[in-house]
């Protein structure tokens, strides 16, 4: 193997490990901001989730679907609350600037006065514009019987 060779296919091996890298940091970022978001959720903080939602952003929930407003509108007054979350499960795959994560949660949650717990696949898109990650679209999907156990923590 020449010397020619071994600095390209030392080249080409920093830049595979640099593009991982990046890709990691990216996963990592939208992770925990969806994490947040589930907290904000929680706490009732249209503040944060306003910034958070884009203007266009769309949401599905079991009984209809609506707009950024409304979702908004729907959590500042109780119409659902979004007690507690546990996630199970998260996936993030970003394709160039767009991040779409999976979540397998249970939810417990406070509908129309009355308290519920479900599970769910909730579907979360993200768009980055300007260097800042936007929620484009929520979908939850209920999931046929409990969750999946989860594993036991080392």
């Amino acid at each position: 193997m020449n010397i020619q060779s071994k600095i390209l296919g030392s080249l080409f091996i920093l830049m595979a490990s640099s593009a991982f890298a990046q890709t990691s940091d990216a996963d990592q970022e939208v992770a925990k901001l969806s994490k947040d978001k589930w907290q904000w959720m929680a706490d009732k903080n249209v503040a944060k989730l306003d910034d958070l939602f884009d203007d266009k952003s769309v949401f599905v929930h079991m009984g209809g679907s609506w707009g950024k407003e409304r979702e908004l509108e729907v959590i500042k007054s109780g119409g659902i609350h979004y007690k507690k979350a546990d996630v199970h499960e998260v996936s993030v795959q970003i394709i160039d600037n767009t991040a779409i994560v999976l979540n397998r949660i249970t939810l417990l949650a406070v509908v129309g006065g009355n308290e519920v717990t479900n599970p769910f696949i909730v579907t979360e898109v993200y768009v980055k514009q300007n260097g800042k990650w936007k929620m484009g679209s929520l979908s939850f999907t209920r999931t046929m019987g409990p969750p999946a156990q989860e594993q036991p923590k080392n």
